[in-house]
């Protein structure tokens, strides 16, 4: 087979993986995630002049219309400010000339229904609603690129090429949002000791605690004491390294994460399938080691982005919305 058909094979290859990983991104990601929650409305009694000023001021080509209670009512496009201009109609109430069947989306929705909803409209932005029909957000197609980007930026693929990449970067920076990482504002630390295998699940119980007595939902509790269970007995089975579990705690939603210097995993993909597993057979005769750690971490998280290679190290960090979508 010729060079150049090799390089067309390859290429075509690349580009199936890209696209595949795009896919399952777009199914991952939710609306809420890339969202803008600064959002620019008016009521119906405004004027079609008031809204082409907001536009212009707000360099926007929409405006979603809601009444006292914050539900969306309607929707006034920079299409709608120019027939009014032309009709000689733009200091008239709002209500008279608005779109009413708005199409919106939720923000659990994920980024696939986004584009879907982008191509067979044709509009530029789509308003968010919560369920009771208040605007929380508006997404534009903008948007969408910039989460897509965003997590092309933080996600690690395994590859024997990238030497020192734990070392240089990603145990300083958030999987999640790319940026950097302030170890010193968590809100819980806990060191994970790995030479007793009896000992783990102890920063689990002790992270329960720690949450309960914050307020959380006992059923959001719940799921993120199982997940970072897993990841600490991970540690403690695999790592032969200490580990540390970092909890930091936001408004919308529960950040954990766990890192360890240890001797990291080989391949991300095999790991995550269920029933895999390295453990020795003294680890497995003491109920641990079946193989589920990651995938259940996956799970009963909404959202986990792991990086690892053999030799240095594990790092995961896991989302838990407090809304539960």
């Amino acid at each position: 087979m010729s060079e150049s058909r090799l390089e067309t094979l390859e290429g075509m290859k690349l580009s199936n993986v890209f696209l595949d990983s795009l896919m399952q991104i777009m199914n991952h990601l939710k609306i809420k995630e890339v969202m803008s929650k600064n959002v620019h409305v008016l009521t119906p009694e405004k004027s079609m002049w008031h809204a082409k000023e907001l536009m212009r001021l707000k360099k926007v080509s929409g405006i979603p219309i809601v009444n006292s209670e914050g539900k969306l009512v309607g929707i006034v496009s920079i299409e709608d400010i120019i027939l009014a201009l032309e009709g000689n109609y733009i200091n008239e109430p709002i209500e008279r000339h608005m779109t009413r069947n708005v199409v919106c989306l939720k923000p659990s929705d994920n980024l696939k229904k986004a584009v879907e909803c982008f191509e067979r409209y044709g509009y530029g932005r789509f308003p968010v609603t919560d369920e009771k029909g208040r605007v929380v957000g508006i997404v534009a197609k903008e948007d969408v690129l910039k989460g897509l980007l965003q997590w092309f930026s933080t996600v690690y693929t395994h590859d024997e090429r990238r030497s020192d990449v734990l070392e240089s970067e990603y145990f300083y920076k958030s999987l999640l949002t790319g940026e950097p990482l302030d170890k010193r504002g968590a809100d819980f630390v806990m060191e994970i000791g790995y030479t007793d295998i009896n000992m783990a699940g102890v920063v689990a119980a002790r992270l329960k605690e720690f949450l309960i007595s914050k307020g959380v939902d006992e059923k959001l509790v719940r799921r993120i004491a199982i997940a970072t269970y897993e990841a600490e007995a991970n540690v403690v089975i695999h790592s032969g390294s200490n580990g540390v579990v970092y909890c930091f705690l936001g408004q919308d939603a529960i950040r954990v994460r766990v890192e360890d210097y240890g001797k990291g995993i080989e391949n991300v993909d095999l790991a995550m399938r269920e029933g895999f597993s390295t453990a020795p057979d003294h680890i497995r005769e003491l109920g641990f080691g079946a193989g589920m750690g990651l995938p259940n971490m996956k799970r009963f998280s909404d959202k986990m982005v792991i990086v690892s290679e053999a030799g240095k190290g594990v790092v995961v960090e896991m989302l838990f919305y407090r809304d539960g979508t």
